[in-house]
């Protein structure tokens, strides 16, 4: 009995009604890095990843492919990118994990880079490629202070914060 109502937890908690992915952005001046964590529905990861690669990654599974993080930071790279005073930054991989419910991951990535000093572009077009109504939040933090937030989606896929 206790499999089943696993087994049917875990199955609603993969069926999900809204696309939509979190993105949290951390300047820390002291470390001069961005820090960033990108959670992602798993199911929705893997059908963008599938147009890319015939190959089933199954991420966070005992089965996950060999090149399945190598896929999806270059997904993260083609589809997230932030620039700080013209400059685009090079994201570096740091990991990833899958979330409590296990529905989805968080994809760990950061750069080094000297404090801004006038703005910052976000552009994040995850998998509004696969799902028209896919909505990207965007929350960003220079040195513990919130300075911006973005709902983005197909119409809209960057933002700007002037500092």
């Amino acid at each position: 009995m206790t499999f089943i109502i696993l087994y049917l937890t875990i199955q609603a908690a993969n069926l999900h009604d809204f696309h939509l992915s979190k993105c949290d952005i951390y300047y820390k001046a002291e470390q001069e890095t961005f820090q960033i964590t990108i959670h992602i529905f798993i199911d929705d990861l893997e059908k963008a990843l599938s147009a890319i690669t015939d190959v089933n990654l199954k991420i966070c599974t005992l089965k996950e492919d060999a090149g399945a993080e190598t896929m999806i930071y270059q997904y993260l790279n083609d589809h997230f990118k932030i620039s700080v005073d013209g400059q685009q930054l090079d994201l570096s991989w740091v990991g990833k994990e899958a979330s409590d419910d296990l529905a989805g991951i968080w994809c760990y990535l950061e750069a080094k880079i000297t404090p801004p000093q006038s703005h910052i572009d976000i552009s994040n077009d995850l998998l509004t490629e696969v799902y028209a109504d896919q909505r990207n939040i965007v929350k960003l933090v220079v040195d513990h202070n919130r300075k911006g937030y973005f709902l983005l989606d197909q119409k809209g896929t960057s933002g700007t914060l002037k500092l």
